[in-house]
Protein backbone atom coordinates (compact mmCIF):
# COMPACT_ATOMS: atom_id res chain seq x y z
CA UNK A 1 0.00 0.00 0.00
CA UNK A 2 1.04 3.31 -0.84
CA UNK A 3 0.75 6.16 1.81
CA UNK A 4 1.34 9.78 0.90
CA UNK A 5 1.82 12.31 3.11
CA UNK A 6 -0.05 15.28 2.01
CA UNK A 7 0.16 17.39 4.42
CA UNK A 8 -2.20 19.58 6.76
CA UNK A 9 -4.75 18.23 3.78
CA UNK A 10 -7.82 16.25 4.68
CA UNK A 11 -7.21 12.59 4.34
CA UNK A 12 -8.32 8.82 5.01
CA UNK A 13 -6.22 5.23 4.81
CA UNK A 14 -6.62 2.40 6.02
CA UNK A 15 -4.36 2.36 8.73
CA UNK A 16 -4.46 -1.20 9.54
CA UNK A 17 -3.54 -2.41 6.19
CA UNK A 18 -0.55 0.29 5.84
CA UNK A 19 0.22 -0.51 9.16
CA UNK A 20 0.83 -4.27 8.76
CA UNK A 21 2.10 -3.80 5.19
CA UNK A 22 5.17 -1.29 5.99
CA UNK A 23 8.48 -2.79 6.35
CA UNK A 24 10.41 0.54 6.85
CA UNK A 25 11.29 1.84 10.68
CA UNK A 26 9.59 4.83 10.08
CA UNK A 27 7.16 6.25 7.62
CA UNK A 28 5.45 9.50 8.16
CA UNK A 29 1.98 8.84 7.20
CA UNK A 30 0.17 12.28 7.77
CA UNK A 31 1.36 15.52 8.89
CA UNK A 32 -1.57 17.86 10.66
CA UNK A 33 -0.46 21.71 12.06
CA UNK A 34 -1.29 19.87 15.43
CA UNK A 35 -0.29 16.10 14.98
CA UNK A 36 1.33 13.41 13.39
CA UNK A 37 0.63 9.77 12.53
CA UNK A 38 3.78 7.46 11.31
CA UNK A 39 4.07 3.88 10.57
CA UNK A 40 6.81 1.86 12.45
CA UNK A 41 8.21 -1.75 12.02
CA UNK A 42 10.65 -2.65 14.28
CA UNK A 43 12.82 -5.48 13.58
CA UNK A 44 12.89 -9.25 16.00
CA UNK A 45 15.42 -7.91 18.56
CA UNK A 46 15.35 -5.06 17.97
CA UNK A 47 14.07 -1.55 19.96
CA UNK A 48 13.00 2.27 19.68
CA UNK A 49 15.51 3.25 21.64
CA UNK A 50 15.03 4.47 25.08
CA UNK A 51 13.98 8.42 24.41
CA UNK A 52 12.27 11.35 25.94
CA UNK A 53 9.74 13.84 24.27
CA UNK A 54 9.76 16.80 26.54
CA UNK A 55 7.36 18.35 24.59
CA UNK A 56 5.66 16.18 22.70
CA UNK A 57 2.85 13.42 24.17
CA UNK A 58 2.81 10.42 22.06
CA UNK A 59 0.29 7.51 21.36
CA UNK A 60 1.08 4.16 20.18
CA UNK A 61 -1.03 1.14 18.69
CA UNK A 62 0.88 -2.29 18.21
CA UNK A 63 -1.36 -4.01 15.12
CA UNK A 64 1.87 -6.67 14.76
CA UNK A 65 3.99 -8.58 16.60
CA UNK A 66 4.70 -8.63 20.20
CA UNK A 67 6.70 -6.30 22.44
CA UNK A 68 7.63 -5.06 25.49
CA UNK A 69 7.18 -1.13 26.68
CA UNK A 70 9.58 0.18 29.41
CA UNK A 71 8.85 4.00 30.69
CA UNK A 72 9.50 6.17 33.69
CA UNK A 73 10.81 9.48 34.84
CA UNK A 74 14.30 8.94 33.80
CA UNK A 75 16.42 6.80 31.73
CA UNK A 76 17.78 4.71 34.98
CA UNK A 77 14.15 4.31 36.49
CA UNK A 78 11.80 2.72 34.31
CA UNK A 79 8.88 1.91 36.29
CA UNK A 80 6.10 0.92 34.28
CA UNK A 81 6.60 -2.28 31.94
CA UNK A 82 4.05 -3.71 30.15
CA UNK A 83 3.99 -6.88 27.67
CA UNK A 84 2.05 -5.46 24.43
CA UNK A 85 0.49 -7.29 21.15
CA UNK A 86 -1.38 -6.44 18.47
CA UNK A 87 -4.54 -4.27 19.45
CA UNK A 88 -2.54 -2.94 22.75
CA UNK A 89 -2.07 0.89 23.05
CA UNK A 90 0.61 2.98 24.67
CA UNK A 91 0.25 6.15 26.12
CA UNK A 92 2.95 8.19 26.32
CA UNK A 93 3.03 11.27 28.08
CA UNK A 94 5.74 14.16 26.71
CA UNK A 95 9.41 13.99 29.23
CA UNK A 96 8.64 10.72 30.20
CA UNK A 97 11.61 8.12 28.86
CA UNK A 98 10.24 5.02 27.16
CA UNK A 99 11.29 2.49 24.33
CA UNK A 100 9.54 -0.22 23.07
CA UNK A 101 11.17 -3.23 22.15
CA UNK A 102 10.26 -6.13 20.01
CA UNK A 103 10.28 -9.88 22.02
CA UNK A 104 8.39 -11.67 19.31
CA UNK A 105 9.63 -13.63 16.04
CA UNK A 106 7.46 -11.57 13.53
CA UNK A 107 8.48 -7.26 12.85
CA UNK A 108 6.76 -5.33 15.83
CA UNK A 109 4.57 -3.07 13.10
CA UNK A 110 2.73 -0.05 15.06
CA UNK A 111 1.67 3.67 14.23
CA UNK A 112 1.98 6.70 16.33
CA UNK A 113 0.56 9.42 16.32
CA UNK A 114 2.50 12.71 17.57
CA UNK A 115 1.13 15.89 19.37
CA UNK A 116 2.77 18.62 18.63
CA UNK A 117 4.39 17.08 15.06
CA UNK A 118 7.57 15.54 16.03
CA UNK A 119 9.26 14.13 12.56
CA UNK A 120 9.56 15.67 8.87
CA UNK A 121 6.59 15.89 6.74
CA UNK A 122 6.42 12.31 4.30
CA UNK A 123 9.94 11.36 5.63
CA UNK A 124 10.48 7.36 5.09
CA UNK A 125 13.44 5.99 7.19
CA UNK A 126 13.82 2.20 6.18
CA UNK A 127 16.05 1.62 9.55
CA UNK A 128 16.74 2.95 12.88
CA UNK A 129 20.16 4.02 11.60
CA UNK A 130 18.95 5.86 8.87
CA UNK A 131 16.62 7.52 11.67
CA UNK A 132 19.18 8.60 14.07
CA UNK A 133 21.21 9.80 10.86
CA UNK A 134 18.69 12.38 9.81
CA UNK A 135 17.76 13.68 13.19
CA UNK A 136 21.42 14.22 13.88
CA UNK A 137 22.11 15.95 10.33
CA UNK A 138 19.23 17.89 11.41
CA UNK A 139 17.17 16.29 8.23
CA UNK A 140 14.38 15.04 10.28
CA UNK A 141 12.11 18.53 11.43
CA UNK A 142 8.68 19.36 11.93
CA UNK A 143 7.51 21.34 9.13
CA UNK A 144 7.50 25.14 9.68
CA UNK A 145 3.72 24.65 9.13
CA UNK A 146 3.34 22.48 12.04
CA UNK A 147 2.39 24.59 15.20
CA UNK A 148 5.15 23.86 17.90
CA UNK A 149 5.79 25.25 21.62
CA UNK A 150 7.58 27.73 21.74
CA UNK A 151 10.78 26.78 23.64
CA UNK A 152 11.10 23.24 22.43
CA UNK A 153 13.28 21.07 24.01
CA UNK A 154 15.56 18.99 21.91
CA UNK A 155 14.48 14.95 22.50
CA UNK A 156 16.99 13.04 24.93
CA UNK A 157 18.29 9.89 24.26
CA UNK A 158 19.92 7.35 26.48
Amino acid sequence: MDITDNGPEPNAFDIETATTENTNYRVAAWTGKYLQVTLMSIPVGEAIGLEAHPETDQFLRVDAGRGRVKMGPSKDELTFQQDVADGWSIQVPAGTWHDLENTGDEPLRLYTIYAPVHHGAGIVQPTREDAERDEEAGVDEPPSWSVQPPKAEPDKHA
